[in-house]
């Protein structure tokens, strides 16, 4: 059975460790990687907010081109 697209809805996933315990992975839906047009091995900012516990994942030549916070 597969799940409902659910953009901008929650869904619940689990954070794995990889590469001996020294990273963690989290498995991000097929459709909002297709929404965003990304590819395998593509380049992505990752920004954290440690007040409110929140990761934000940009893409890095999007992220690198504003002219804005690096």
């Amino acid at each position: 059975m597969r799940p409902k697209k659910t953009t901008g809805k929650k869904q619940v996933r689990k954070l794995t460790k990889v590469g001996g315990g020294k990273s963690y992975s989290l498995a991000l839906p097929v459709e909002v990687i297709r929404k965003f047009k990304w590819k395998e091995r593509q380049k992505l900012t990752v920004t954290v907010d440690l007040k409110n516990k929140k990761l934000v994942i940009r893409d890095w030549r999007a992220s690198t081109h504003r002219g804005g916070k690096k």
